[in-house]
């Protein structure tokens, strides 16, 4: 955010303590905002009102009138209670007069400290007569503006015309005067004239708002300042508005988990206010690994600058909490911790804070076996299932780089693969990755090629090797882009090469035993919210004809997912589809149906083209703990495109085309992913199971 060094617009001095908690307190000093100074002159009022008390009972014989004489002037209906009946008034040298005018001249009472024999607390419950309750500046002259004064007046509770008062409630009128706002200070002055005694108010008005002065704010935005005092310009300085706008202030602050207050306030000559804003920036950031049985401190194999560089919380900016979240969540990510924490601590004398990020890192490698679902056998209700075995060290060098080397085989399936990852390479600013992979696989050739004349099955095996760079675009969009190499045949149940199925089809597209291609690939992903959201997907290649044999071709494939909750149900809209142009291996067309397709058919039994088309909704729902249901319609369509692929193997084996199905299941979420059992009908009166781990394609 930008800085507000310039911020400057164009009012008896208060502070803000500075991250001090609220304390409860005597009301003399639970005003908001007010002073040390403020906070002792309340304290003088409410012991200058005792005094009067005191000075009532050390009444000089020679200038006083007795109580006596005072209630004998005053109406019957008023009754005061006294303590003793011995009280008289302590006047002042000038003694009440009558001028040649006639009129009275009034005397303020001498409000000036006893004995000290008497308690305040007994005086809080002694009561005093006031005939007249005024509200006058400090100079004991009218306000000018009468506003204030009704602002004064509107705020006294007890202090009414005719009315008894104690101590204390006198006191309590003072604060509420203050709580009003508008005052800097406020004096109770007692002073006796011919009608009773008058109680007199003297206020001092805060100054009207003519200017700020923020200093320390270096990411509150400038116009949220603005707008905040801009409602007082030229008014009068309102504590109580100034506690709200501080308020807003640190609420501004709290929702974007900063750290950052109003540490004090002034009302400098001339109307200024200066705002003073604390803010606590990053020092430094230091990684602390500890060890995962002990929690102790130790030795960590992760390089410092491998999780440093992950950290969006750079030196300089101020510490944010929610900032901080993100970027534990982010080195989480990273697969190599087990826990991450950030400990913030003050960084020394300074307003600044030291990091310490807390890390308890994982076993960096071993071996792991597992099993999983082949869709490539179509035969029976059930696919067949195939074992793993991987090797896996998920932090070489200590810079997060991934090696994993894996071998998968089941009963026609196999993969070898060797995948190194470095999820960020050195010296890039834009989190660009790079993976290098080897893979060697042999895969069923049924799906486009199934159902031999003989029986007899092929297998389709391909060698790659390439090279990948992905990284993200923007929030939500990630782009890759990569080099690929494949050397692809087919071949019969012996293991021979072999260039035609039993139909006739040519299974290459050189017309040799084996199919070469340098492949350019470029891919878009777009992920919304999880699994609810939003998501899609589209991935182009492109053929190099480097040498003459080569295949030259063009291939677009695109996916879409939209999920919207209904209640407690999830419906989701899914959409794919794709398109190849020049001259392909027929077994890379396009295969439509089974269980990530058109359920209700095998795999790829609806049709094999240049051009497909999927549309599919789900409807899913809770049923109990983690079991869910889940109903759904599926359509696929090869777009007329089964004869343009070399051979026409759709054709040969009468597959239809187009197709859709539909049905019912259940998902139990288990930590592979959902465990997917479907049961559908298909429009040819077929009804097939599907079985799958994770979310469909």
């Amino acid at each position: 955010m930008p800085k507000n060094d310039d911020v400057r617009f164009v009012s008896s001095s208060v502070k803000v303590p500075l991250f001090s908690p609220p304390v409860s307190q005597s009301p003399s000093f639970s005003l908001p905002f007010c002073s040390q100074t403020l906070a002792s002159q309340f304290g003088k009022y409410r012991l200058s009102l005792c005094n009067f008390i005191d000075s009532l009972k050390a009444r000089s014989n020679s200038t006083g009138s007795t109580i006596s004489e005072l209630l004998a002037r005053r109406p019957r209906s008023h009754s005061i209670l006294w303590g003793s009946a011995s009280l008289s008034l302590n006047q002042s040298n000038e003694a009440t007069q009558v001028g040649s005018d006639g009129k009275e001249a009034t005397q303020q009472l001498q409000l000036k400290g006893g004995g000290g024999a008497h308690s305040a607390s007994r005086h809080d419950e002694e009561r005093v007569l006031i005939s007249e309750v005024l509200v006058r500046n400090k100079d004991g002259e009218e306000l000018e503006r009468k506003d204030l004064e009704v602002e004064a007046i509107t705020a006294l509770k007890a202090s009414r015309p005719n009315s008894a008062l104690t101590v204390r409630e006198v006191q309590e009128d003072v604060h509420r005067i203050i709580d009003s706002g508008y005052f800097s200070s406020c004096m109770p002055v007692a002073v006796d004239t011919r009608d009773g005694i008058r109680l007199v108010f003297q206020v001092e008005p805060n100054q009207e708002f003519h200017g700020l002065v923020c200093e320390g704010a270096n990411v509150l935005p400038s116009k949220f300042i603005e707008d905040a005092f801009r409602d007082g310009y030229g008014k009068i300085v309102n504590i109580k508005r100034l506690d709200e706008v501080i308020t807003s202030i640190n609420g501004w602050y709290m929702e974007r988990g900063l750290f950052g207050l109003v540490s004090g306030i002034e009302i400098l000559s001339g109307g200024i206010l200066r705002l003073q804003i604390a803010e606590a920036e990053v020092n430094n950031i230091a990684i602390r690994f500890l060890d995962r049985k002990t929690g102790e401190p130790t030795r960590g194999r992760t390089r410092p600058e491998t999780i440093l560089r992950q950290l969006t919380t750079k030196k300089g900016q101020v510490y944010s909490m929610l900032q901080g979240k993100r970027d534990v969540d982010t080195v989480l990510t990273m697969g190599i911790m087990e826990d991450v924490s950030i400990i913030p601590q003050p960084a020394g004398d300074t307003d600044k804070v030291d990091l310490i990020m807390n890390v308890v890192e994982r076993p960096s490698g071993g071996f792991s076996a597992g099993g999983g679902i082949s869709s490539g056998i179509t035969g029976g209700p059930l696919p067949g299932l195939i074992g793993s075995f991987a090797y896996s060290h998920r932090n070489v060098f200590g810079r997060n780089q991934k090696l994993n080397i894996s071998l998968e085989r089941g009963q026609i399936d196999s993969i070898f693969r060797v995948n190194y990852t470095d999820p960020w390479i050195e010296g890039d600013d834009k989190r660009t990755s790079r993976t290098i992979m080897v893979q060697n696989s042999r895969t069923p050739g049924t799906i486009v090629h199934g159902n031999q004349r003989d029986n007899s099955s092929l297998t389709i095996g391909r060698i790659t090797a390439g090279i990948e760079f992905s990284r993200p675009i923007r929030p939500k969009w990630s782009g890759t882009a990569g080099l690929i190499f494949q050397h692809s045949c087919a071949r019969d149940e012996k293991g021979n090469p072999i260039i035609k199925d039993s139909y006739g089809s040519p299974l290459t597209a050189s017309g040799r035993p084996h199919d070469d291609m340098l492949l350019t690939k470029f891919e878009c992903v777009y992920t919304g919210s999880g699994d609810h959201g939003t998501s899609m997907f589209v991935n182009l290649e492109q053929g190099l004809p480097v040498w003459s044999e080569w295949l030259a071709f063009n291939r677009v494939n695109a996916r879409a997912r939209k999920g919207v909750e209904i209640g407690p149900a999830l419906f989701v809209l899914s959409l794919s589809g794709g398109h190849v142009v020049g001259n392909f291996s027929p077994h890379e067309a396009f295969a439509i149906g089974g269980t990530n397709s058109v359920r209700g058919y095998e795999e790829g039994a609806v049709g094999s083209g240049r051009s497909y088309v999927v549309g599919s909704s789900e409807m899913s729902f809770p049923m109990f703990g983690p079991v869910g249901g889940v109903v759904f319609a599926d359509y696929g369509t090869d777009l007329g495109s089964g004869p343009t692929v070399r051979g026409d193997p759709a054709g040969a084996r009468y597959k239809p085309g187009s197709g859709y199905g539909y049905g019912f299941g259940v998902r139990v979420e288990s930590p592979l992913g959902p465990l997917r059992l479907e049961y559908a009908f298909n429009d040819r009166q077929a009804k097939r199971f599907h079985f799958g781990v994770g979310h469909r394609n």
